[in-house]
């Protein structure tokens, strides 16, 4: 029985390559009490590796938070398999706004604390007391309000490419670290300023909608599916788009455009540019914003120092690595000294 991947990205890129197959990139959360996570997790595994899914599945006691890439052939049977689970019968499924066959390469199911890390440890604090949900038009009638205070409840890194008009971006690195600072900002509105809130696809705004009214904010609402629903429904209905520049996602394409704005720079030559890129060298890996241009002269490199590794010979960089991890700076998501242009 097997309950782990056993492909590596490349062999699983040929076999994409070879099914000719097209692909739908999606995702999905449920916020509800799982009482045993890794039968749920090993069952999901199962099931999905027989259908071909790939992508990055967190489950946890407090629910399951999912991004998939599933066969377009098969996806009846994927929604038929979510259905016949009780808690994520008719569960809303966040279709990409850009596909690619190759948005993930590998099926990772994993247990975790929590698929949302809060850092929270309030008994008291009941996630499924969330605040008022919006749809798009919804949304934008809110958000032209002067009583409005719209957060951004992604990190920097994201919010940087693209956010909505008006928003107000927290200089964060994670998510836990953005609710205790957006509460003391925004202390003395509890009462008179409706708060307003959007992430990608609406799995942060969920729990942070729940943490501030269970910290006495009584107007909360967030934005229903995300920027990835946002722009579905745009789309589809013809509605003005509040949103600027790129929504960032968590796969191999690393974003999607929204508009045709480009809001960022290049963090090496400070060019306009919108495009991540992880750092070509294994042992560093460092996510930024590169240019074509710079991308060409660097080598896909964040630094000069990286460049040179890259150049050596194979045997030469394993030999360096060997026996190191990875600097925690790769999680800062582009805070390094040596990029230039990263504000």
């Amino acid at each position: 029985m097997q309950l782990y991947n056993k492909l590596s990205a490349e062999e699983r890129r040929l076999l994409i390559a070879e099914a000719g197959t097209e692909r739908l990139t999606l995702s999905f959360y449920q916020y509800h009490q799982v009482e045993n996570p890794q039968i749920l997790r090993d069952h999901l595994f199962l099931h999905w590796n027989e259908m071909y899914v790939l992508g990055r599945i967190y489950v946890a006691h407090e629910g399951i938070n999912a991004q998939l890439s599933v066969p377009a052939p098969r996806f009846d049977d994927f929604k038929i398999f979510l259905d016949g689970i009780s808690f994520l019968e008719g569960v809303r499924l966040n279709i990409a706004v850009e596909q690619d066959n190759e948005s993930f390469l590998k099926l990772t199911v994993k247990v975790r604390d929590k698929i949302v890390a809060d850092g929270l440890d309030d008994a008291t604090f009941d996630v499924t007391q969330k605040g008022i949900h919006l749809n798009a038009e919804d949304f934008n009638a809110l958000l032209s309000q002067p009583d409005t205070v719209c957060v951004d409840m992604r990190n920097h890194y994201e919010s940087e490419i693209g956010h909505f008009k008006g928003a107000v971006t927290p200089d964060v690195d994670t998510f836990r670290q953005s609710l205790p600072l957006i509460e003391q900002d925004l202390s003395q509105h509890k009462e008179d300023k409706k708060l307003l809130m959007y992430c990608t696809g609406g799995i942060r705004c969920e729990k942070a909608s729940a943490y501030f009214k269970h910290k006495g904010f009584k107007n909360v609402f967030q934005l229903e599916g995300g920027i990835i629903e946002y722009a579905r429904q745009v789309n589809e209905k013809g509605l003005k788009n509040n949103f600027i520049g790129k929504n960032f996602v968590f796969d191999e394409r690393r974003g999607e455009r929204i508009s045709e704005d480009v809001i960022a720079q290049c963090h090496q030559c400070g060019a306009p540019c919108d495009s991540h890129v992880n750092c070509a060298n294994e042992a560093c890996h460092l996510l930024f914003i590169q240019c074509d241009s710079c991308c060409e002269k660097r080598q896909n490199c964040c630094s000069t120092d990286c460049q040179e590794i890259i150049n050596l010979p194979l045997e030469e960089q394993r030999k360096r690595r060997k026996g190191k991890h990875n600097s925690n700076k790769i999680f800062k998501k582009g805070r390094s000294e040596v990029l230039k242009f990263k504000h």
